[in-house]
Parts: structure tokens; C-alpha cells; sequence
């Protein structure tokens, strides 16, 4: 257990206590207030959360809070919204898995936002929450970049659908962007496992091999994450919440199989790495089947040319080719001459 994780030993029910690294300088809380007829946006910025009015009548308010390090802006966040305090004892602890909470006054959904490092190879996530009640929606994310900037193109949109809906079709939006960015990752895992094959084909080096199993965790660790995040989907179109109108139940539904999608595409690169690390080794057997050819060959070439200079090394005076004039010579002729014809007949017989 990190000694983060173990911050929250011994520690009563709803203690808000950050569990993560600090990843901005400040909270940042990006607002966004829309309806059929317009929109409009401004930045928070650190204000007092109190300050802001609501509920403001005909329109649904979308609070984008980017950090989770200041937990008594969270802790001020959630005295002004009524949300539980086992809620905001989760929204900052970001190794907490992947639910759906419901409440009286609206719904609780945890996520992890899923993003793959090319450079490393490595599974990236980043805690996010979001709660939605009769009229405006909450986001938390760790990092100050704009996560939902799709979502918050459709809103500005001069045609925008999404503003004629209320506030539970924004959460299934945000929910929405999440899921379908994991199409992206795992169209990047694609990538990187074309490219391990051909270096695989190319040549079997041990370093190849050492990312095919890093390669094989990380998948691991996705579908660790993707199996309570389908858990999540599936809570939320059976939720029969009364925030949650029949005509959203139809998108919400849609979430499911996009996630089960994502986990049979994880499932299937996984295969794809167990075959990728068998090519590897039945490429790495044919390499080292090659050498030990190669030596085996120069051995049997050398075998009778050991033999030659075994023969004529001995010390008997009554050997005649000693005294030969030329005998030197004429031997190592020999040796060229069955060495060549060595070599003909394994390339003959295709053993070259």
C-alpha cells in the first residue's frame, strides 16, 4: 500500500482527505449555464462557491472543477450542493474504484478517464467524478485540461440538440466522451502492437520481448479498469431514478455496448500479445537454429582438415610426403580444394 493510499487509515467516514498528487496551482472551476434559447460561460476561478446562485430557473448549470488538491474548496463545493459527505470523501480519493451512487437529490458516477502513453507504453488514467441533480451537473478531474471540450462544443454549438435537454442528458454526454475515448486508446495499442510484430519479424532482441510483457500488464491493468466501469454503465440504465428522463434511457443504453466493445478489443490484443510472444520465441528458436547451423558447418568443414593436419604433424621420419619438395604447398591446396567442395555440396543440398 502507498503511503497515500495509507493516509486514510484510521480515518472516520466521509473524512476529505486527498489521496493523489497535486497536478494544478490552483482549483480552477469552469462554468457553464445553458438552455434552448443560449448559453453562457465564465470562470469561477477560486471564488467562494456560495457566491454563485442557483438554481437559476429554465436552465441547467455545468460546474467543471479541475483539481482536487483543495479539499476545503470541495468540502465548500459540497456544503453549497448538498451532496453527501461519503461523496466528497470519494470525489478526492482517487483510488477509489469506479461506481454509481444514488442519492435523493441526484446521482453519484465515478470513472477513471483511460489514456495510453506511446512513449512508455503504459496505461495513463486520471480520477474523475460527476454528480448531476434536478438542475446542474458537478465534474471533479485532477488535471486542469479541458477533458469535456467536445461536450462543450456541442453546447456553444449555434445548433446545438444538447441544450434543449435537461441536466441528466449532460451527464450521459460527459459519461459518453469518456467511453468513446477508449476507442482512441485502444486504436494506439493497435499501433504499437503492428509495430512490435514487425520488429519481431526483423529480429528477436530481448528488449522486444521485455514490452510484449509490459505490454501484457497494461492490458491487464485497462480491463481491471474497464470491468467495474461497465459495472457503472449498466447501473446506469437500469437506474430508474426519477432525474433520469425514458428519452436519455435510449443513449444511456448505448454506453453499454460501446464498453463492452472496448473490453472485447482488450480481450482480443491480449491474444494478440500471447501470439506476438510466441512469434518471438519461435522466431528467437530459428535465430538461434541458424547459428548453431552456421557452427555446425564450420565444424564439419574443419573435421577433415583437422584430420589432414593431425596426419602430416606426426613425427615419423618414414612418412615420403614429408621430404616432398612442394608437400607444404600441396597440402594446403588440398585443405582449399575440400573445403570448396564442402561448401558446394551443403549449398547443393540447401543446408546454406
Amino acid at each position: 500500500m502507498s503511503k497515500k493510499k495509507g493516509q486514510r487509515s484510521g480515518m472516520s467516514p466521509g473524512s476529505v482527505i486527498f489521496t493523489g498528487d497535486r497536478k494544478v496551482e490552483k482549483i480552477n472551476i469552469h462554468y457553464l449555464e445553458f438552455n434552448a434559447d443560449g448559453f453562457n460561460n465564465q470562470m469561477l476561478d477560486n471564488i467562494s462557491i456560495t457566491n454563485v446562485v442557483r438554481p437559476l430557473t429554465n436552465l441547467v448549470q455545468w460546474y467543471d472543477v479541475r483539481g482536487l488538491h483543495d479539499t476545503l474548496l470541495i468540502q465548500e463545493i459540497g456544503h453549497a450542493f448538498d451532496l453527501h459527505p461519503l461523496m466528497l470523501e470519494d470525489i478526492v480519493n482517487i483510488h477509489e474504484r469506479p461506481k454509481l451512487d444514488e442519492y435523493d437529490n441526484g446521482i453519484f458516477i465515478q470513472l477513471k478517464c483511460i489514456t495510453f502513453d506511446r512513449t512508455s507504453h503504459s496505461i495513463q488514467t486520471e480520477h474523475v467524478s460527476i454528480f448531476f441533480g434536478a438542475d446542474f451537473v458537478l465534474s471533479f478531474q485532477e488535471d486542469d485540461y479541458d477533458l469535456f471540450y467536445k461536450v462543450r462544443e456541442r453546447i456553444t454549438s449555434p445548433k446545438s440538440r444538447l441544450r434543449k435537454r435537461k441536466s441528466d442528458y449532460l451527464a450521459y454526454a460527459l459519461v459518453d466522451v469518456m467511453i468513446l475515448n477508449l476507442y482512441e486508446v485502444l486504436d494506439q495499442v493497435e499501433e504499437v502492437i503492428q509495430d512490435l510484430e514487425k520488429e519481431v519479424l526483423q529480429y528477436a532482441r530481448l528488449e522486444i520481448k521485455e514490452r510484449i510483457h509490459h505490454l501484457k500488464q497494461q492490458m491487464l491493468l485497462l480491463r481491471k479498469q474497464l470491468v467495474p466501469m461497465r459495472e457503472v454503465c449498466n447501473r446506469f440504465y437500469e437506474s430508474d431514478h426519477e432525474l433520469i428522463e425514458e428519452s436519455t434511457s435510449f443513449y444511456i443504453r448505448d454506453l453499454n455496448d460501446h464498453i463492452n466493445q472496448v473490453i472485447e478489443g482488450v480481450e482480443t490484443y491480449r491474444d494478440m500479445l500471447y501470439g506476438l510472444h510466441e512469434l518471438y520465441l519461435a522466431v528467437l528458436s530459428f535465430q538461434t537454429n541458424g547459428v548453431i547451423q552456421v557452427l555446425t558447418i564450420i565444424s564439419t568443414i574443419f573435421i577433415p582438415l583437422t584430420f589432414l593436419a593431425g596426419v602430416y604433424g606426426m613425427n615419423f621420419d618414414n612418412m615420403p610426403e614429408l621430404h616432398t619438395k612442394n608437400g607444404y604447398f600441396i597440402l594446403l591446396f588440398a585443405m582449399l580444394v575440400l573445403s570448396l567442395l564442402m561448401l558446394y555440396y551443403f549449398r547443393r543440398r540447401k543446408w546454406l
